[in-house]
């Protein structure tokens, strides 16, 4: 699917209804969720996704599509425009718009759109609901680079892009991708939890950007909001429909353990609204197939233990150095 920076794509009702009430919602009983007709994985970001197991796995997760209930999708949109109204989105800078026209490639992201259909959505929650934080880092927060080695612009691009911006919305920019990549490696996490039970603080973090694996450094400040944009980064790749089922999606975990590290840290700044399920174990106007059933049968270990070689792997390839330091207090 081509589009262009330059025009705001419409949000999907999934979309729409996380941004009008500022949550991850399950909208179980709302939605029709079936399988795509002739899936093809390469047309998405998981095009680089190597392995027969990982590549079935991640076809069956992302290979659907939602049909709403009528009377559902009307009541979303109608709170979607008042909210939209309410706050209106700010104008970005038109030499940002033509950079991203000209100077970047935004062809893959979800298996329904593209990656500015994500981007807008973050862009778009941002505005909305984590307002001390910048929409513009989440307009580009992947722009550096995906956690599967797709990247819309090139590194000696990056002069160019970092005289558009802040040198704060550069800094949380630049570093995204590489924050993302250490939450699915696991390491960091499991040390994030373990000082959070000693009660010990977070002076500074080192680690190393993707696109060409120079050392970056953020605050304890800056880590925060580097977490919050992940948390809303999130919140766009949860299931539709049918939690209990889908416990196992290697996005809705981090996003569930992300969620509750900056609970019991106090730093969740940014409006996540989220209510863990207790529906069935039972798909809910889903269509799976046995492979689509299988699939969830996988255990959240192993599903964790899978990202996190995957993300190990697209490192090596690119020369990305997965090493960190924190610095505690």
């Amino acid at each position: 699917m081509k589009q262009s920076a330059a025009v705001r794509p419409e949000p999907t009702t999934q979309r729409k209804a996380a941004i009008a009430e500022g949550a991850a919602l399950e909208h179980t009983g709302k939605v029709r969720v079936e399988p795509i007709a002739n899936f093809d994985l390469n047309r998405t970001i998981f095009q680089t996704l190597e392995g027969r197991a990982a590549r079935y796995v991640m076809a069956k997760r992302v290979g659907k599509e939602v049909h709403w209930d009528a009377a559902e999708a009307q009541a979303v949109n109608a709170k979607y425009d008042r909210v939209l109204a309410s706050k209106h989105l700010p104008q970005v800078d038109p030499a940002l718009i033509a950079f991203m026209v000209k100077e970047c490639d935004f062809d893959v992201e979800h298996a329904d759109g593209s990656f500015l259909d994500h981007l807008y959505f973050c862009f778009e929650y941002t505005v909305q609901h984590y307002p001390q934080g910048s929409p513009l880092v989440m307009l580009l927060h992947s722009i550096l680079g995906t956690g599967t080695n797709t990247f819309a612009m090139t590194a000696d691009k990056m002069p160019a892009l970092q005289a558009l911006m802040t040198p704060h919305e550069w800094e949380q920019t630049a570093a995204f991708p590489s924050v993302l990549r250490l939450l699915y490696a696991g390491d960091l996490r499991r040390e994030l939890w373990a000082q959070a039970q000693l009660g010990r603080t977070l002076k500074s973090i080192t680690m190393h950007r993707v696109i060409d694996n120079a050392p970056i450094e953020l605050s304890a400040e800056a880590f925060w909001e580097a977490l919050n944009y992940q948390l809303i980064h999130l919140v766009d790749f949860l299931p539709v429909a049918n939690w209990s089922v889908h416990q196992n999606d290697t996005s809705f975990i981090l996003f569930r353990d992300l969620y509750q590290y900056m609970l019991k840290v106090g730093e969740l700044r940014a409006k996540v609204d989220y209510n863990p399920t207790d529906g069935s174990a039972k798909a809910t106007g889903e269509k799976q197939g046995f492979g689509g059933w299988l699939t969830t049968k996988i255990p959240v270990s192993t599903s964790e233990t899978m990202a996190s070689k995957s993300v190990t792997r697209f490192s090596e390839r690119i020369g990305h150095s997965l090493d960190y330091t924190v610095d505690w207090v």
